[in-house]
């Protein structure tokens, strides 16, 4: 029988500090993924979200049960990428500018590719338009989920959904013929 994270969150303040590493578990990929989008580089993320699972553990007196933890975490997860994201943003807007535009070693591989176009597409995305949309569609959290977590009003969250759409779809369709 699988416990529940409300039951592994009672363990470990119970003294079992051990049990904490099936949250771990349970939830390092999905949260490793929306750290590499929003950060655009894997070692930032990397660090970012070590760092957020030891800010959890810390904090997890403060956890309450009616609420999920993935919804918990991702709210300590997306605070941390803002810092590492702010600490490097200088560094990251020079890396991310047009000349940044992948090649593709490999051209035949459409999913590569597609993948490279997509990545370099998101990086150039205003970083509050990254994260809705990252946020809505990777995540698949609802607007007032969205909310909670960012702090944004739902109204300002689903015009950055759309407006990250909108510059996707245009970077998606002219960004490919090397404009």
């Amino acid at each position: 029988m699988t416990s529940t994270d409300a039951e592994i969150v009672a363990r470990v303040l119970a003294g079992q500090a051990e049990a904490y590493r099936v949250l771990v578990d349970r939830y390092h990929d999905r949260f490793a993924r929306l750290a590499i989008h929003l950060l655009g580089d894997r070692e930032d993320a990397e660090e970012a979200l070590q760092d957020s699972f030891v800010r959890a553990y810390r904090a997890l007196g403060r956890y309450e049960e009616r609420e999920r933890f993935p919804s918990w975490f991702c709210r300590i997860l997306v605070n941390r990428c803002r810092t590492v994201g702010a600490k490097r943003g200088r560094r990251w807007r020079h890396e991310a500018g047009d000349s940044a535009k992948p090649t593709f070693a490999a051209p035949d591989d459409d999913q590569l590719a597609w993948r490279e176009e997509i990545n370099w597409a998101m990086a150039r995305l205003a970083h509050d338009q990254r994260e809705a949309f990252l946020l809505k569609h990777l995540e698949d959290l609802s607007y007032e989920e969205m909310a909670e977590l960012t702090g944004a009003g739902i109204s300002a969250l689903k015009m950055r959904v759309k407006r990250a759409g909108d510059h996707l779809r245009e970077l998606l369709t002219n960004g490919s013929k090397g404009s």
